[in-house]
C-alpha cells in the first residue's frame, strides 16, 4: 500500500537542491583558505593563462581593497 500521490519527485528534488548547497557551501569553505586560494589560482593561470581578463577578475580583485575600506569605516 505504496500511495505517494506524486511526493517523491518533491523529495527527490529537495534532496538534489540540499546536496547541491552543501556542494556549494564545501566549495566556499575550502577556497577561503589563503593557501588553497593562492594554489588554485596558479594552477589555473598555468591551463588558462589569460583567464583574468577573460573573466574579468582583475576589476573585481581592484575592488576589494575599496569594500575593506568601506567596512572598516562603516564599524567605526
Amino acid at each position: 500500500m505504496d500511495n505517494n500521490d506524486g511526493h517523491d519527485s518533491s523529495k527527490d528534488f529537495l534532496y538534489f537542491a540540499g546536496g547541491l548547497a552543501l556542494m556549494v557551501l564545501g566549495a566556499g569553505l575550502i577556497a577561503s583558505h589563503p593557501a588553497i586560494r593562492k594554489s588554485l589560482k596558479s594552477g589555473l593561470e598555468s591551463v588558462l593563462p589569460d583567464v583574468q581578463n577573460r573573466l574579468g577578475l582583475g576589476t573585481v580583485s581592484a575592488l576589494v581593497p575599496d569594500i575593506q575600506r568601506y567596512l572598516k569605516l562603516r564599524s567605526m
